[in-house]
């Protein structure tokens, strides 16, 4: 877990209220600890890293962020439920694995 001062560092040109914007908007949704100080993650600084080479790498513009944002959630929200479902097919008994790989290949 890293503060936000800490997170700020590893981000060279990321000035402390561009991440407190992000964080107003709800693009990255750090914890509130003691004291009001925002508690990153490793799943927030990665968020940050995302918004970061979205706005400096690919010169996205603010308002196109928060589709980029939702339509990269969706994407993993469904590599999620594809995995579960892969596990629990994965577990069923041999016939219906059989059964369902026939299914896949029609």
């Amino acid at each position: 877990m890293m503060e936000l001062n800490a997170v700020i560092t590893l981000f060279p040109d990321l000035a402390t209220d561009e991440l407190a914007e992000w964080i107003e908007r709800r693009w990255v949704q750090p914890e509130l600890g003691n004291v009001d100080i925002w508690i990153f993650h490793p799943v927030d600084v990665a968020r940050v890293q995302l918004i970061y080479d979205l706005r400096r790498t690919l010169d996205t513009p603010m308002e196109t962020v928060p589709l980029v944002l939702s339509l990269l959630d969706q994407i993993y929200d469904l590599r999620c439920t594809l995995k579960s479902l892969t596990q629990a097919v994965a577990a069923q008994p041999a016939e219906v694995l059989a059964a369902v790989l026939d299914a896949l290949k029609a």
